[in-house]
C-alpha cells in the first residue's frame, strides 16, 4: 500500500492524470513500489492542509539515474528528446527544467540521483 505524496506545484497535474509518473529515492526499508501495487496519491501530508489526489494501480518501476550530463533508464541513456519527453511526462518544461529541481532538492547532481521511476 505505497502512499506517495507530491509537492503542491505538481497535485494539479496528478490529479488531472496528466503527470502518471514520479521519480522517487529507494526507500532505505527496502518496501518500494512493485508492479500491480496500489498507489495512494496525496498533497500536503503530515500537514493540515493533506488532500488525496487519487489512487492508481502501478504499471511499472524502473532503475533511474539523473546527473549533470543526462538520464540514465535501466542501463539506457536516453537522447536528448527522450531526456525531455520523460521530464515533461513528470511535469517539467524540460530537462534542464528538471535537472534544476533534482539539484535544488537532492543536493545537487555532482554525484548523481539514483532512484525509481514509477509509473501508473
Amino acid at each position: 500500500m505505497p502512499l506517495l505524496g507530491f509537492k503542491k506545484q505538481f497535485a494539479p497535474l496528478v490529479e488531472s492524470r496528466k503527470k502518471r509518473q514520479t521519480i522517487r529515492a529507494k526507500r532505505r526499508d527496502g518496501k518500494n513500489p512493485r508492479v500491480d501495487d496500489r498507489l495512494y496519491l496525496y498533497t500536503g501530508l503530515r500537514t493540515k492542509s493533506c488532500r488525496k489526489l487519487g489512487e492508481e494501480t502501478c504499471v511499472s518501476v524502473q532503475e533511474i539515474t539523473i546527473d549533470y550530463l543526462g538520464i540514465n533508464v535501466s542501463g539506457l541513456w536516453l537522447t536528448a528528446s527522450e531526456r525531455d519527453a520523460l521530464a515533461q511526462a513528470d511535469g517539467f518544461t524540460s530537462f534542464q527544467d528538471m535537472k534544476k529541481f533534482f539539484e535544488k532538492e537532492h543536493g545537487g547532481l555532482k554525484e548523481g540521483f539514483s532512484g525509481l521511476l514509477i509509473k501508473w
